[in-house]
């Protein structure tokens, strides 16, 4: 089955993984318990990476970036934020953006790093991470759509 060439799955608590490829091109998915939130791609333009000698491109940035809980910019982050964090706020911890004691950035960080795990597959030609992207947003490999970015069956 084309599920188990991925990686298994790593706790974002744990970023950065040690040992991960520093320049990488490939597919991740991104998971909270059972449930699928999130595939994308990552190293499109890997060979001009390469040609340029950048230290780290494609995958570990991007996974870096969600890692960092940071909205702005990241479109996992601000999905995240919007559809799961902030339905979950109490008044308590609304009192303490309104004092500014916390932010909706440390929060998001906080439920990466407490509750989501990745998992990814490398690939030389980057047109097979889009296939397989699609695939993967039909729910055809993992057997679900992912929660922020599925892809209609229809389409």
């Amino acid at each position: 089955m084309l599920k188990n060439s991925f990686s298994k799955r790593f706790k974002f608590k744990n970023w950065p993984q040690k040992n991960f490829p520093a320049v990488a091109a490939g597919i991740y998915l991104i998971w909270d318990g059972q449930t699928l939130l999130y595939v994308s791609t990552a190293g499109k333009d890997l060979d001009k990476a390469l040609r340029s000698g950048k230290n780290k491109f494609g995958l570990i940035t991007r996974l870096n970036s969600h890692a960092s809980g940071r909205a702005a910019g990241d479109q996992f982050c601000s999905l995240l934020s919007n559809r799961i964090v902030i339905p979950s706020l109490k008044s308590s911890q609304l009192n303490k953006f309104r004092e500014g004691s916390i932010t909706l950035d440390q929060m998001t960080k906080k439920y990466i790093r407490t509750n989501v795990e990745y998992q990814y597959l490398l690939v030389e030609n980057f047109q097979d991470a889009l296939d397989l992207e699609e695939h993967c947003k039909r729910g055809a490999i993992f057997g679900q759509r992912p929660l922020f970015n599925p892809i209609d069956q229809e389409n």
